[in-house]
């Protein structure tokens, strides 16, 4: 079964870290770009940042350019959103995915499938 899960995420204070880790099954990860996004409440799904198929290029949405850095591990089938200095803002569900259809619009979710069910991060005093 081709499959994405998500996992790491919680519920920390203000200020807190967490890492977001996306692990692939049933197909080679290594092969796909990947975006991670994200789906506050009453809010549509946004992009985060994503990384190119080698790891060398990652690409961050402006609010968290600093605070949050992408990266893999292809050996693992693995990518991971590490996540500091957490806002209240950042409060959503993390979706990752794979971009199946190569495009430079990285950050347009219509390219990407493969979609994890997520993984809910929570910051809060």
């Amino acid at each position: 079964q081709v499959q994405l899960v998500e996992s790491g995420g919680g519920l920390v204070h203000p200020g807190g870290s967490l890492r977001l880790s996306c692990v692939a099954s049933g197909f080679s990860l290594e092969n796909y770009a990947v975006g991670w996004f994200r789906q506050a409440p009453g809010k549509e799904r946004d992009w985060v940042a994503c990384i190119s198929s080698d790891g060398k290029n990652t690409n961050y949405e402006d609010s968290v350019k600093g605070r949050f850095t992408i990266s893999r591990d292809n050996a693992k089938n693995t990518v991971y959103l590490q996540m500091n200095s957490l806002k209240p803002e950042d409060t959503a569900v993390y979706y990752c995915a794979a971009q199946i259809t190569p495009s430079v619009y990285y950050s347009r979710s219509v390219y990407y499938g493969y979609w994890g069910r997520g993984t809910q991060a929570t910051v809060s005093s």
